[in-house]
């Protein structure tokens, strides 16, 4: 299978043959999995202190041989602060119904969060996703703006890797057809709820993942453009390729990418 190899220019200079990595049956199951066992571990663990609401003098005093019982007196048998207290004197305590009592059920700092998938299973979930990248179908459904591109995968020169300057990548999308989906992505709304008090203000949509052999500059060169990701070939997973778990992401491939996923047998 072959397809069309631009320069940096937007210019066509001839065609490549792809690998059978981009002829791959789509697994969305697999996907979503690999997905989900990346953003798993990517969660801190959290919970309540295991004393929360247990440091209390309260104890259980139901018998009526003991000084201060509440045994036969109307009161609830829980725990409450024993007599000569104060003001605090009968207060219930430790109970999840009581007023200052423990939680009934807690977050527990032990709770295991990761979703484990196997290796064989990711390895089928990143070809599935890498393939999805070469379907026009799927890309146009996860919301991209394709504008006039017809030929999916997008492969570049390897003059890609070199560029040093944000104006020279912007430059460059727009020459290969990227306009659209750049002003798509351009904007960014305010985060709905408490998140907007919590590092997470803004929500940005997702564009062009720029995937290389070497990454040299250019990826300080485009890592301030909204939206877009900038990734060495190796270091590709499903969460890149597939954001909020749906494949099909536009993504911009250098030749050297393209040569060392198939001479190397990635991801097999």
């Amino acid at each position: 299978m072959k397809t069309t190899l631009y320069s940096i220019k937007g210019e066509k200079k001839g065609t490549i043959t792809i690998p059978p990595i981009f002829s791959e049956p789509i697994r969305n199951d697999l996907v979503k999995r690999s997905v989900m066992s990346i953003e798993s571990k990517l969660r801190q663990p959290y919970g309540t202190s295991p004393e929360a609401g247990q440091k209390t003098s309260a104890k259980d005093v139901s018998r009526r041989s003991i000084y201060g019982s509440w045994a036969n007196k109307g009161y609830a048998s829980i725990r409450r602060i024993r007599v000569g207290s104060g003001h605090l004197t009968g207060r219930a305590r430790t109970s999840p119904e009581a007023v200052k009592g423990r939680r009934a059920h807690p977050p527990m700092a032990e709770k295991i969060w990761v979703k484990e998938i196997n290796k064989k299973e990711n390895r089928i979930a990143i070809r599935s996703a890498i393939a999805a990248t070469a379907n026009k179908d799927l890309i146009i459904k996860r919301g991209h703006n394709i504008g006039a591109i017809t030929e999916f995968p997008i492969i570049v020169e390897n003059d890609l890797e070199d560029i040093k300057k944000t104006t020279e990548i912007i430059e460059i999308l727009n020459k290969l057809g990227f306009t659209e989906d750049l002003k798509r992505t351009s904007e960014r709304s305010v985060r709905a709820g408490k998140g907007t008090m919590r590092g997470r203000k803004y929500k940005t949509k997702k564009g062009v993942l720029i995937v290389v052999a070497d990454d040299k500059n250019v990826k300080n060169a485009a890592e301030n453009i909204l939206g877009i990701d900038i990734c060495k070939v190796k270091d590709i997973n499903t969460k890149l390729l597939a954001p909020g778990k749906t494949p099909g992401r536009l993504t911009l491939w250098s030749k050297s990418a393209i040569d060392l996923l198939d001479k190397e047998n990635l991801f097999y």
